[in-house]
């Protein structure tokens, strides 16, 4: 499963372009997803992990 975080599973979330005159089109959120290179956490080599994530896994380091 790619652009998902492996520890807390943030992904994709739709929502709407607003503009001015306040007409509406859909639109996505995607995550800030990062690629871990090191075994942490029994990740995978691969895995991707949101920013979040990210912090706190070096906060508990």
């Amino acid at each position: 499963m790619s652009k998902v975080c492996a520890l807390c599973g943030k992904g994709k979330v739709s929502g709407n372009n607003v503009s001015h005159s306040n007409r509406r089109t859909k639109r996505t959120f995607s995550a800030n997803l990062h690629k871990v290179g090191a075994d942490i956490e029994g990740l995978k080599p691969n895995d991707y992990v949101c920013t979040r994530c990210q912090r706190t896994l070096n906060k508990n380091d």
